[in-house]
C-alpha cells in the first residue's frame, strides 16, 4: 500500500507516483494526474493502482517476487523531491511447475552414455527425487544423481525400467514417469546342448533368446557354414520361429557341431554352439578308383571308415575271396581299417574292398580298389650332410629326383619357420640368398608323388654371425649355491663365451646381475644366494661379433634352512622311594621323530653344596628324551627328598642307576627302573 496526504485543497491531484523494483533500471509504473499510467513491458496489464497510490498485481508469477517502492513527486512542493516510502518485500508462494523433463519413453545404446534431466520451480524451491521401479535411485550405485539431473556413463541392460521424477514443496507435488529400454543384442535365454540320435530320426536343437528390440532372427551354421549352403541339409533343414533348429530323418553326414546366432541388428550378436552325435552302422565312404604302392617300401591301402559308435573290426577280400594276412608275412590290418604292409611287392597286386562293422551293424561293402605297384621317388642329386657359407652370400642346395609320375620338390626347414627368404628352384634346389642368419639349421628336402615321398636332410652353418642361443638350460639349487649349466648354441665361426644373469624373483627387470663364465666352460656354480629364495637364471653368448639372444628364464627356489626334528620329552615322571632307594617310573614320547638312544636326567638340589646325594636334602629331578645329540625339552619335576632318610641308601641308588640301562630302552610303552637307563646327570645347585 501507499497513502498519499493531501497538502493543497486543489481538486487536481498535484503528485507523481511511481512504483520501482529493485533490480529494474525504471519504474513498472508511473502515474501523473488523471493521465494513463506508464507501465513496464513486463507487467503490462498486470498492474495499476488502486485506493490512491496502491500497487494492485494481477495474475502473479513466481518471477513477480522481489522488493519494491512507492515514490511520490509532490508538484506544489518548492523541492522536487520525492517522498519514498518504504521498500517491501513481496513474497510468493507457488506448487512446483516443471520447467524441464524428459520425453516419457527414452531409448539408450548398450555401453553408451545416459543423462536425464528433471527440473522444476516453485516457491519454496521444490526438491527433486528419482525413484527407479518405486525404489529410491540412491540405492542404485552405478546411477549418480546431481541437482535433479540422472547421469551414468555406461548403460547396462539392467537399469532398464520405469523412471519417476518427483518434485515437491511444502505447496504441492508433481511426479513425471518415463519408460526406458536399454537396445542391444540379443541375450540367450535357452542355448542348443548336445545331443545323440539314431540315424533317421529328427533332431530338434533349441535356441531362444530375448532382445530389445525384439525383431530377432537366427542363423544356424555347422562347422562354420550355413545350414542352407550345405548339400546335404538344406533340402532338409528348417529353422523354426523360436529359433529352433528341426532336422527331420538323420544321416550320418548330419553329424557335427552347430552354432546357433540370433541377431537383431544390435552391437555384435551372441552365440552358442552344441555338438550333434548321429549314432549308424558303419560304412566306407568314397575308396579311390586306384591306389598305389611303392615298390620295396611300406604300403597302406586305405578303408576309409566311418563309424559310431566306433569300428570293431574290417573285412578285407582280394580279387573276389576273402583276405587272408595269415599267408602274408608283414601284412596286417591296423586300428584304423586300412591294410598295412611292411614290404610292397607283386603280392599286393589286385582288386580290393573292404567291409566295416560296429556295434550297430554294417552298411555294406566298399567300393573296389585297383592296387598298383609302382617305383617310389629316388634322389638323382641329394644334399649333402653339411653346408658352410659365410653370411650374405649366396648358397644353392641341390635336390634332384626321379620318379613316375615326376615328383614334386619341395623344401622345410627344420624346427622354427625362417623369417628370412628362401626359393625352391625349378630343379628342386634350395636358394639361400642373400644368406641370413636364421636359414643357419637343419633342412628337409621332400620328393613327393602318388606312390610315396622320399626325403633327404642336412644341415645349413652359416658363418661370420653372433652365436645362437643356447639350450637345455640346468639350475640345480642347493641353499646358498646354485650350479646352472647349459647346451651352447652354434658359435657363429667365433669362440664364444658366456654369462649368466642372474636376479631375485621379486624385483624388477633391471636389477639383474651379470657372471662370466670361464673360456670354454658351460657351467657356472652361483654363490652367496639366500636360503629359501626364489631366483632367475638366463644365459648370454658372445663372441667377437656381439651378442647372441638370452637363453629361456629359467625359475628355481634355493633350499630351505634345514630344520632339526622335534623331539618330545618324557611324559608322567613320578618318583616313589622304596627301601632299595629311589624308583623312578615315566612314559616315553609318542611316535618320535627319530629312534631315541637315551635319556637325560636333570637334578636340581636344595640347601646344600654338594652334588652328590645328602641327607636332610631336598630335590627336583626331571628328564630329557635323546636321540644322538639330538635332547627334548625337560619334563614336568618331580621332588626328592633325603630328610630323616639313611645318606648311604641313596649313594647304593647312584649305583643301582647303571644297572639297568638296555632292558628299560626295550621297554615299548613304560619303564620303571631304579635311577639307570645310560642317564646323563645334570645337577645345578640353587
Amino acid at each position: 500500500r501507499c497513502v498519499i496526504v493531501a497538502t493543497t485543497p486543489n481538486l487536481f491531484p498535484l503528485h507523481v507516483v511511481e512504483w520501482v523494483r529493485l533490480g529494474y533500471n525504471v519504474p513498472i509504473l508511473i502515474k501523473f494526474g488523471v493521465y494513463a499510467p506508464r507501465v513496464h513491458p513486463n507487467y503490462k496489464g498486470r498492474v495499476s493502482l488502486t485506493r490512491g497510490a496502491s500497487l494492485l498485481v494481477d495474475r502473479l508469477t513466481l518471477e513477480d517476487e522481489g522488493w519494491f517502492e512507492c515514490r511520490i513527486l509532490l508538484l506544489d512542493s518548492k523541492t522536487d523531491e520525492f517522498r519514498n516510502g518504504t521498500w517491501t518485500f513481496l513474497s510468493i508462494t507457488a506448487p512446483p511447475v516443471f520447467i524441464k523433463k524428459p520425453p516419457t519413453f527414452v531409448e539408450v545404446l548398450l555401453g553408451d552414455s545416459l543423462t536425464l534431466s528433471c527440473g522444476a520451480h516453485g516457491n519454496p524451491r521444490p526438491t527433486v527425487v528419482w525413484h527407479k521401479d518405486e525404489s529410491p535411485i540412491e540405492k542404485h550405485e552405478k546411477i549418480k544423481v546431481l541437482n535433479g539431473t540422472l547421469s551414468l556413463a555406461s548403460v547396462t541392460r539392467n537399469i532398464s525400467g520405469v523412471y519417476k521424477c518427483h518434485v515437491s514443496n511444502s505447496e504441492g507435488n508433481l511426479t513425471h514417469s518415463l519408460q526406458l529400454q536399454v537396445k542391444g543384442p540379443p541375450i540367450i535365454i535357452i542355448s542348443p546342448e548336445d545331443t545323440t540320435l539314431n540315424m533317421t530320426q529328427d533332431a530338434v536343437l533349441q535356441c531362444q533368446a530375448d532382445a530389445y528390440p525384439s525383431n530377432l532372427t537366427y542363423e544356424w551354421l555347422k562347422q562354420g557354414q550355413s545350414v542352407y549352403h550345405i548339400e546335404s541339409l538344406k533340402s532338409r533343414v528348417k529353422i523354426l520361429v523360436d529359433g529352433t533348429l528341426l532336422i527331420p530323418n538323420l544321416i550320418p553326414e548330419d553329424a557335427g557341431n552347430y552354432t546357433c546366432t540370433p541377431t537383431n541388428g544390435i552391437l555384435t550378436p551372441p552365440s552358442a554352439s552344441a555338438h550333434l552325435k548321429v549314432k549308424h552302422p558303419a560304412r566306407v565312404g568314397r575308396m579311390p578308383r586306384e591306389t598305389y604302392l611303392p615298390a620295396g617300401m611300406e604300403g597302406v591301402i586305405v578303408c576309409p571308415v566311418q563309424a559310431d559308435p566306433p569300428v570293431l573290426y574290417v573285412n578285407w577280400t582280394k580279387d573276389g575271396n576273402n583276405l587272408n594276412l595269415d599267408n602274408l608275412p608283414g601284412w596286417l590290418v591296423n586300428a584304423e581299417g586300412s591294410v598295412f604292409i611292411a614290404t610292397s611287392n607283386d603280392n599286393a597286386v589286385g582288386m580290393y574292398t573292404c567291409t566295416a562293422y560296429n556295434s550297430y551293424g554294417t552298411m555294406g561293402k566298399s567300393e573296389s580298389t585297383q592296387v598298383l605297384l609302382q617305383d617310389p621317388p629316388s634322389l638323382r642329386v641329394p644334399p649333402q650332410p653339411e653346408y658352410l657359407q659365410e653370411v650374405g652370400r649366396q648358397l644353392i642346395i641341390p635336390c634332384e629326383a626321379n620318379g613316375d609320375p615326376n615328383p614334386n620338390i619341395t623344401w622345410s626347414k627344420i624346427g622354427p619357420t625362417p623369417r628370412s627368404p628362401y626359393t625352391v628352384l625349378a630343379n628342386g634346389s634350395l636358394l639361400l640368398q642373400p644368406l641370413s642368419k636364421d636359414h643357419h639349421g637343419g633342412w628337409e628336402c621332400l620328393a613327393t608323388n602318388r606312390v610315396a615321398t622320399v626325403s633327404a636332410g642336412t644341415v645349413v652353418m652359416v658363418l661370420g654371425t653372433s652365436p645362437h642361443i643356447v639350450s637345455s638350460v640346468s639350475v640345480t639349487t642347493e641353499m646358498n649355491q646354485a650350479n646352472v649349466s647349459w647346451v651352447p648354441g652354434f658359435d657363429g665361426g667365433y669362440t664364444q663365451k658366456f654369462t649368466v644373469w642372474v636376479k631375485h624373483a621379486s624385483r624388477g627387470k633391471h636389477e639383474w646381475a651379470s657372471l662370466p663364465v670361464p673360456t670354454s666352460k658351460n657351467y657356472l656354480l652361483v654363490t652367496g644366494l639366500l636360503a629359501g629364495t626364489d631366483y632367475q637364471f638366463s644365459v648370454l653368448p658372445q663372441n667377437r661379433l656381439g651378442s647372441g639372444p638370452f637363453s629361456e628364464i629359467v625359475s628355481v627356489r634355493t633350499q630351505a634352512v634345514s630344520t632339526l626334528p622335534m623331539l618330545d620329552p618324557p611324559t608322567f615322571l613320578s618318583a616313589n622311594q622304596t627301601g632299595q632307594g629311589v624308583l623312578l617310573q615315566w612314559s616315553p614320547p609318542e611316535a618320535p621323530t627319530s629312534p631315541l638312544t637315551g635319556y637325560v636326567l636333570q637334578a636340581r638340589v636344595y640347601r646344600i653344596s654338594d652334588i652328590i646325594f645328602s641327607q636332610d636334602s631336598s630335590y627336583d629331578l626331571r628328564l630329557m628324551s635323546r636321540s644322538n645329540k639330538l635332547l627334548s625339552e625337560p619334563s614336568e619335576a618331580v621332588n626328592v627328598s633325603t630328610i630323616g632318610e639313611c645318606l648311604l641308601c641313596f649313594r647304593v641308588v647312584l649305583l643301582y642307576i647303571q644297572a639297568f640301562v638296555r632292558p628299560i630302552l626295550r621297554s615299548p610303552r613304560r619303564n620303571f627302573f631304579n635311577f639307570g637307563s645310560n642317564i646323563h646327570f645334570d645337577s645345578r645347585m640353587n
